[in-house]
């Protein structure tokens, strides 16, 4: 059985994480949502860069997939979104108000509201890299940078949970763990 989903066109340096922390993962092409022999999952995660055509063509699979994605969640399944890597981006395909905005930098995150996905970093007083911030952000802001930005959100649909990120770094295990024993097992 798979329990993250990594949604992508090519292979990913980020595979190889889900392996050392003995996570089952599976990479998809967007075409592959929805179809009979896609096996359920409990997390399906978009990388860094999906909207960018520089990166990956995944984007118009993902926008074609709205429906999907949002019933994924609604049945329990969280779906983790890092940042888009373009100069403004809106989420026109996901069930809740996010500007995202990008800045690539480097400082000290701050703890916005306590939440069990601040596992994310290992250190959330350690300073973090991230590729912009949201100037809108409808859910709970869960950390912030210094000068009040948003880096990620979280916002609960139906049985499950929708976590968007700026943090430019790969999740901790804790988190990829906390994922997966949160999430219940769904079809996308």
């Amino acid at each position: 059985m798979t329990d993250v989903m990594l949604l992508w066109d090519q292979s990913l340096l980020f595979e190889k994480l889900f392996l050392e922390h003995k996570i089952k993962c599976q990479r998809i092409a967007p075409e592959n949502l929805g179809t009979p022999f896609l096996p359920p999952c409990k997390c399906l995660m978009i990388p860094t860069g999906f909207a960018n055509p520089a990166y990956t063509k995944v984007l118009s699979g993902i926008e074609r997939n709205k429906k999907k994605l949002e019933r994924f969640v609604e049945k329990g399944g969280i779906l983790v979104i890092f940042g888009p890597m373009v100069s403004e981006y809106n989420y026109p395909w996901l069930p809740m108000d996010l500007r995202y905005v990008q800045k690539q930098m480097s400082a000290n995150i701050c703890k916005a509201n306590e939440h069990n996905a601040q596992c994310l970093v290992d250190d959330t007083e350690a300073e973090a890299e991230f590729d912009g911030y949201f100037a809108d952000a409808e859910g709970d802001i869960i950390f912030k940078d210094e000068s009040g930005n948003a880096l990620m959100v979280a916002k609960e649909l139906g049985e499950g949970m929708i976590i968007a990120t700026t943090i430019h770094e790969f999740p901790s295990g804790d988190f990829l763990k906390w994922a997966v024993q949160t999430a219940k097992r769904t079809k996308i």
